[in-house]
């Protein structure tokens, strides 16, 4: 698409897209809840109340898994209408759920057991441990037990990415051990054969959603677009634009304001990927990304041969159009987040406002292109530059007041805003300060859990 290319317009669903998917994700979640508790209210109990309290637990721990699945298989559907980094957040807070309810698990087992024959629990743990179907149980527990406590805040910024995703692949073998441990263990889902037939099917769904989006569609895509670099144009000192083309590319379904992984093949390690907006929205012939030198991986992307073939999970993000509730937009971007906001200002249509936070006119990345986007679009291009803070009066441009005066008819617009976190969540602040709708407020952290 070029800067006098036409806008995309969708018409607005009666209901939006985020709020459908969430109503769509919790209803799931309690329909499978009240199943549960229904087979478990028409089973018969353990051998004692603490094994029955131990037995409700573990069926909690085995639906909690399949829910924390869910959130991180990526499906389409709900990654463009709730978007990655929200999905990864929730998987977080289940995963710590999910730690809670196997320790709770594993506690009333050993207690239940213990008063059952008389033992000390001590020697009750290590009786059970040679017990086969139990060990299974007892090393997924601690695989989870492992992986969350490296995902603990303090714990994660100790460890660099690659050595936290090692850890936490070590999941699919606690996930593989679980369900040995709950095919080998009678439980109430196996006390009739309906119960087994739903356990088993509803795992099965789970297992299939998580297998085709993290796996089966991104080899496809790679295979049906077979991705390579058309070229690599230095937009400064330190930002690059990358040009990917493809076969079939005017089938690939991506839209202004995604993000996807990239792994360049011979530049870097396979497990080197990084997230990085489209900074174009796509046209049917290339995707373009464009990246700031800030680490080893992408300062390294300006010496990336043309023709390298590129290996690109994705599109991701909710952070599109598809999200507008008005035909006035404001789009807010400060330092590199510009990439995903001139990406949209390509594709969306109707009254648009964009404010671009730069600390200086020559840090303004994609400025020219900006310019000519706006003039085609007939867009308000605002550039905010100096230091935050100098200067008398202050030099503060998201402050309450300043914003206004900037776009006074701000609380009609839907907001779009991408940049350090730090001016993201400046301007959110405002916002909520100057009571704009929730609805219309848009944002996306682009980046790995």
């Amino acid at each position: 698409m070029t800067a006098t290319s036409q806008p995309l317009t969708r018409a607005r669903p009666a209901v939006p897209p985020a709020t459908l998917a969430q109503a769509v994700l919790w209803t799931i979640v309690v329909v499978n809840l009240l199943v549960l508790w229904t087979l478990f209210a028409m089973s018969d109990g353990g051998k004692n109340t603490i094994l029955t309290i131990a037995k409700f637990f573990g069926m909690h721990v085995a639906l909690i898994m399949m829910f924390q699945l869910l959130l991180i298989s990526r499906l389409p559907w709900l990654d463009r209408r709730i978007g990655m980094d929200r999905l990864t957040v929730w998987h977080r807070w289940t995963g710590f759920t999910l730690l809670w309810f196997v320790v709770a698990h594993a506690t009333f087992i050993v207690l239940g057991y213990a008063t059952l024959d008389g033992d000390p629990p001590w020697r009750t743990f290590f009786a059970l441990a040679s017990v086969p179907d139990t060990l299974f149980g007892m090393s997924a527990a601690t695989i989870i037990v492992v992986v969350a406590v490296a995902s603990v805040r303090y714990a994660r910024r100790k460890i660099s990415y690659e050595t936290w995703h090692a850890i936490h692949f070590l999941l699919y073998a606690a996930l593989l051990l679980g369900l040995i441990h709950q095919f080998l263990e009678p439980a109430t889902y196996q006390s009739t054969t309906w119960s087994t037939v739903y356990w088993w099917t509803l795992w099965a769904l789970v297992l299939t959603a998580l297998a085709m989006g993290r796996f089966v569609l991104p080899l496809y895509r790679n295979m049906y677009h077979q991705f390579r670099v058309a070229a690599v144009v230095p937009e400064s000192d330190n930002v690059v634009s990358v040009h990917v083309t493809g076969r079939n590319m005017d089938k690939f379904p991506g839209h202004a304001g995604q993000f996807m992984i990239w792994r360049f093949l011979g530049h870097n390690r396979w497990w080197q990927a990084n997230p990085f907006s489209l900074s174009a929205a796509p046209n049917g012939r290339t995707l373009r990304l464009t990246a700031k030198a800030v680490g080893k991986t992408s300062a390294g992307l300006r010496h990336v041969p043309v023709g390298t073939r590129v290996f690109a999970e994705g599109p991701y993000g909710a952070f599109t159009a598809m999200h507008r509730n008005s035909d006035a937009t404001l789009l807010i971007a400060g330092g590199v987040g510009i990439t995903p906001i001139r990406s949209l200002l390509e594709e969306c249509g109707g009254n648009i406002v964009v404010l671009y936070r730069a600390a200086t006119p020559a840090d303004a990345v994609l400025w020219q292109e900006l310019q000519a986007l706006a003039q085609a679009r007939g867009a308000r291009l605002h550039l905010l530059t100096g230091r935050t803070g100098a200067g008398n009066p202050p030099n503060t441009p998201f402050e309450p007041p300043n914003l206004l005066h900037l776009v006074p008819d701000i609380v009609h617009r839907d907001v779009f805003v991408c940049g350090p976190p730090a001016m993201t969540n400046a301007v959110l602040q405002t916002l909520r300060a100057l009571r704009v709708p929730k609805r219309q407020i848009h944002h996306e952290k682009f980046g790995f859990a």
